[in-house]
C-alpha cells in the first residue's frame, strides 16, 4: 500500500480535524496527531489502514480464485483515493450509480466506469457524451431495462455521433429495476437493434440483492446467466468478450459461484461489483461475511474474513441521569438505517490505551447531534471520556463526511481521504 493514497495535497475542511489548520492529508501525516491524546476534534470518522489493506487483498484473492474481475461499487465511499487504491490493486474498473458520480471519478483518473443504473434524461446524457468526446480512451457503460430508455439513448447519442455501451439488466418481480419477463427483454433487445451505430449491447447485468433469500438469489443469477448465453448464441453482443456482472456486498459469493461457469470462456468477462468489502461493518455485512466464511470453500481456504475498517470516535457529552449517557454523535455523523452505531472501545484520556466497551452499552436513540447511550447505573463512564463506535451500512456514513482520517493501529493519524458526494 502506497502512502500517497492518504497523503495528498487536497485542502481539508470541516469536522474531525486538529486545531491549527488549514490541513492537507500530507500535513496531517507529518504531524501524526493522536486520537487518544485528544489531538483531533471529535466526532471524527476514521479508517484503519491495516484493515483497509487486509480487505483489499482478501477480495482480490477471492475474485481471482473464481476467475472474476472486480469493479467495486464506488458509491459506497465516493473517495477518489480509495478508488485509486482499488484500481492499483487490480480492480478492472469502478462501478457508480449516477452520471455526476461518473464525472467526479473520471476527473480523478478513473478510466473505466460501469454505471449499475439506468442513464435517464438529456442532462445526464450530455454529461456522459461530453466525457466521451473529451476522452476517447474513457470506457463507460450503463444498464437498460426498457425500450423507451434505449430509444432515448439511441436518438441522443446518434445526434452526437457517438455510441453508448449498455448492458441488459435482469430484474425480479417486486424488486427494483430490470426486465421482468421475456416480453420486456425482447422489446429492449429489438430497440437496441434499431440503433446499431449509437447503442452497443456489451453484456448482461443483475443486482441480486433484491431477492429475499438464497433460493431467490440463485434463481435470478441463473436467469441472468441463461440470458447472457442466449444472447451470445444469437450473436447479439456488439463485442466479445461480453460482460456478465452482478454482486452487491451481501451475496458476492453466490454470484462468483454461479457465474464462474464462464470463467474459462473466452467470450465472457465476469465482473463482481461489491462496494462495502473495503470498509466492511459490524451489521448487515458482518452477518453476510459469517455466512460466506462458513459456506464458501474459497473463503474458508483464505482463512480470515473481512474486517471493519470504518469507525467513529465521539465524546461523552453528558451524564444527565442514572443509566444514561449522551454522546456527541448523531444522525449528521453516522448511518442509522441498518442499526445504530455499536460501542467498541472506551478510552479515558490520560490512560495508555482504550479498553473494550462493555457489551451492555447500547445506543437506543439518535438525534441530529446526539446519541442516547444506555448504561448501568454503576458504570464509571464520565463526561469527557471517548468512545469508539463500529457502524452498520458504510454507504450512509461516508456521505456524512467530507473527509475521513486514516489511522494506524495505535490510533495515530497517517493521512486522510476526501469524499465527493
Amino acid at each position: 500500500m502506497q502512502e500517497n493514497y492518504f497523503q495528498e495535497t487536497t485542502l481539508l475542511a470541516g469536522k474531525g480535524l486538529p486545531a491549527g489548520g488549514p490541513w492537507t492529508p500530507s500535513a496531517l501525516a507529518e504531524l501524526a496527531p493522536s486520537l487518544l491524546a485528544e489531538q483531533v476534534s471529535l466526532p471524527v470518522a476514521v479508517l484503519s489502514q491495516s484493515a483497509l489493506q487486509h480487505n483489499l487483498h482478501w477480495m482480490r484473492r477471492f475474485a481471482e480464485a473464481y476467475g472474476c474481475q472486480l469493479a467495486p461499487h464506488g458509491k459506497t465511499t465516493m473517495s477518489p483515493a480509495l478508488f485509486r487504491m482499488q484500481r492499483d490493486a487490480g480492480a478492472w474498473g469502478i462501478t457508480l450509480a449516477t452520471a455526476a458520480q461518473t464525472v467526479a471519478a473520471h476527473a480523478e483518473g478513473m478510466q473505466r466506469v460501469l454505471l449499475a443504473n439506468q442513464l435517464v434524461g438529456r442532462g445526464n446524457f450530455a454529461l456522459i457524451a461530453d466525457l466521451q468526446a473529451q476522452d476517447p480512451d474513457f470506457w463507460f457503460a450503463c444498464v437498460v431495462d426498457s425500450a423507451a430508455n434505449v430509444a432515448a439513448l439511441g436518438a441522443y447519442f446518434a445526434s452526437r455521433g457517438q455510441t453508448i455501451k449498455v448492458l441488459l439488466e435482469i430484474g425480479v418481480d417486486g424488486g427494483r429495476t430490470g426486465v421482468r419477463d421475456d416480453a420486456q427483454t425482447q422489446a429492449v433487445l429489438q430497440e437496441i437493434a434499431r440503433w446499431p451505430a449509437a447503442v452497443a449491447l456489451v453484456g448482461v447485468e443483475v443486482y441480486e440483492g433484491v431477492a429475499s433469500d438464497e433460493a431467490g438469489v440463485r434463481a435470478v443469477l441463473q436467469r441472468a446467466l441463461a440470458q447472457w448465453q442466449a444472447i451470445r448464441d444469437d450473436g447479439g453482443f456488439a463485442q466479445l468478450p461480453a460482460i456478465l456482472s452482478g454482486a452487491g456486498s451481501a451475496w458476492f459469493d453466490l454470484v462468483a459461484e454461479v457465474f464462474s461457469v464462464l470463467a474459462k470462456d473466452d467470450a465472457a468477462q465476469v465482473v463482481l461489483r461489491p462496494g462495502c468489502y473495503l470498509t466492511h461493518d459490524v451489521g448487515i455485512y458482518q452477518q453476510a461475511a459469517k455466512r460466506i466464511h462458513v459456506s464458501n470453500p474459497v473463503a474458508r481456504e483464505i482463512g480470515s474474513s473481512l474486517q471493519p475498517a470504518l469507525r467513529l470516535w465521539a465524546y461523552v457529552q453528558s451524564r444527565p441521569e442514572p443509566g444514561k449517557a449522551i454522546i456527541g454523535l448523531g444522525k449528521r455523523d453516522a448511518a442509522f438505517d441498518a442499526g445504530f452505531p455499536v460501542p467498541a472501545l472506551h478510552h479515558c484520556p490520560g490512560n495508555d490505551a482504550p479498553t473494550d466497551a462493555p457489551a451492555h452499552w447500547k445506543i437506543t436513540a439518535m438525534m441530529d447531534q446526539h446519541a442516547f447511550l444506555q448504561v448501568h447505573d454503576t458504570d464509571t463512564l464520565q463526561v469527557g471520556d471517548m468512545l469508539c463506535f463500529d457502524i452498520s451500512h458504510p454507504c450512509l456514513t461516508f456521505d456524512k463526511w467530507r473527509h475521513l482520517l486514516v489511522v494506524d493501529d495505535a490510533h495515530s493519524v497517517v493521512g486522510a481521504v476526501s469524499t465527493q458526494f
